[in-house]
């Protein structure tokens, strides 16, 4: 079934963030660190080599261009050494007639002068013609005079020379960063780079998952959380008792996004997959009659629903197409523990039928930790809790979660507007507040064995990007009555149940 990311605690949420397909490996928030830093330094790298292929070109340029001079003044100068000879040839030529001219006759010396000047006059432009002196320079002669090839600047020598742009490749440079065009990579101008460069599709999925959540900063050394303790001190008035409801740990796959206590008659109503033990009927559309009508996978003939938001192993491609961006392999718990315990300072009372209650803030990293429960530990460390961060577990060690449920009563209702102000939370000392009761405070403790390192997550809204600060849970009571009052004989007498 498709996994979807929300909650429970809030109002519905209509909007749904698009992601596109994600890859999952790609969404490993190790592995996206890594990612993001390798590619800002694949990036510089490219934009150092870019400038150096830039200064590279304006060399060449600059060098074409006193080559082109060197050889213009070699040519000049050639031309000007052959005009040298000729002129002194035809000097040589004028001396040699004017001898020849003194034997002849004197009406044929101004006929052999004019003779000798059109042969020096024709015989010079001949010379000049296969010399390419003048000829080359002159402007009415060169072809190119007339289309002038404008001066080559090492701006224009490199621009004529770099490769033809990829649409679009240069327009949006490096996306990756606050979504600005251009902004890095190649300034979105197309500039060759001398190595590859992240295809469209890298950079989408690496977008995605600096989306997505959650981060690095998102996971703690378990060892490095402070030690502290998660009860109060029970009383001489207080009951000691536990119960515990055996369920299993849905083997069955009892898995959908729905949920009927914040949003009840909707489908999808979560926007992200919830884990069902108990009640084998549990979706969006659940009634009091139709839970109390289906079967359970609990013991003793416990009925109620227990459900929570699926934790998930990001290193796995999986659920790719998820629109909430709920991406990676579900992770089923390996154990699951449905405790019911006692008062620190007073009895318990039984909890009426239907009653349906809610723990945590599936919007906390929005909202604040107003509402917030979430308790993250590791087994063998369970006396060190995280409120707001995955714990980094010792290998052998698994990931435990905790999720206490209020215990206050108000006597009267067995739901509110909010579903939290008909039962509340007992004071820091573990009374109840003056007109409530204490009826059996709900722990679930589920643990599992998550991928070593940062790479797991619960799923979530997206705009929660996964913050381990939203894990909650949801109950709803329909143990037989027969059953509610053995769970509280437990309670008061003490007992193990």
């Amino acid at each position: 079934m498709s996994a979807l990311a929300v909650v429970a605690g809030g109002l519905v949420s209509a909007a749904v963030i698009g992601v596109g397909p994600a890859r999952a490996d790609h969404c490993d928030p190790a592995k996206a660190s890594q990612e993001q830093q390798q590619g800002q330094r694949n990036r510089n790298n490219n934009q150092n080599q870019n400038q150096d292929q830039q200064q590279d070109q304006d060399q060449q340029g600059q060098d074409q261009n006193q080559q082109d001079q060197n050889q213009n003044q070699d040519q000049n100068g050639q031309n000007q050494d052959q005009n040298n000879n000729q002129n002194q040839q035809d000097q040589n030529n004028n001396q040699q007639n004017n001898n020849q001219q003194n034997g002849q006759q004197q009406n044929n010396q101004q006929q052999g002068q004019q003779q000798d000047q059109n042969g020096d006059q024709q015989q010079n432009a001949d010379q000049q013609g296969q010399s390419g002196g003048r000829a080359v320079l002159d402007p009415a002669q060169n072809p190119d005079a007339q289309n002038p090839d404008p001066e080559q600047t090492a701006e224009t020598f490199g621009r004529r020379n770099r490769p033809t742009q990829n649409p679009g490749q240069g327009n949006n440079g490096n996306n990756g960063n606050n979504g600005n065009n251009g902004n890095n990579g190649n300034n979105g101008n197309g500039n060759a780079s001398p190595s590859p460069s992240p295809t469209a599709s890298e950079e989408h999925n690496e977008n995605e998952c600096a989306d997505l959540g959650p981060f690095v900063q998102d996971f703690v050394d378990i060892r490095q959380v402070a030690p502290r303790q998660l009860d109060a001190r029970i009383g001489r008035g207080g009951s000691r008792g536990t119960f515990v409801s055996a369920c299993g740990t849905n083997r069955n796959g009892h898995n959908n996004p729905d949920n009927f206590i914040v949003a009840p008659g909707v489908s999808n109503g979560a926007h992200h997959l919830h884990d069902y033990v108990g009640n084998l009927s549990t979706d969006g559309f659940s009634t009091d009659e139709s839970l109390a009508a289906a079967g359970t996978t609990c013991r003793l003939g416990d009925k109620s629903t227990y459900f929570w938001p699926v934790l998930r192993d990001r290193k796995v491609d999986v659920n790719t197409q998820d629109a909430d961006g709920n991406v990676g392999q579900v992770l089923r718990a390996r154990s699951v523990t449905l405790q019911f315990r006692g008062n620190a300072s007073s009895q318990v009372v039984a909890m009426p039928r239907f009653l349906r209650l809610i723990t945590g803030d599936a919007k906390a990293a929005t909202n604040g930790a107003g509402n917030a429960r979430a308790a993250w530990s590791c087994t063998g460390f369970q006396n060190r809790i995280s409120p707001d961060k995955y714990p980094l577990c010792p290998r052998g060690s698994q990931v435990v979660r905790i999720l206490d449920f209020p215990s206050c009563w108000d006597g009267q209702n067995t739901d509110s507007a909010n579903h939290r102000t008909h039962v509340v939370f007992p004071g820091q000392g573990g009374a109840c507040p003056q007109g409530t009761k204490a009826v059996p405070a709900l722990r679930m403790t589920l643990t599992y064995t998550v991928p070593q390192g940062p790479s797991f997550a619960v799923d979530a809204f997206p705009e929660q990007k996964h913050n381990p600060i939203t894990d909650h849970a949801d109950f709803a009571n329909v143990m037989p009555d027969r059953l509610m009052q053995f769970v509280v004989s437990c309670i008061n007498r003490g007992r193990r149940c």
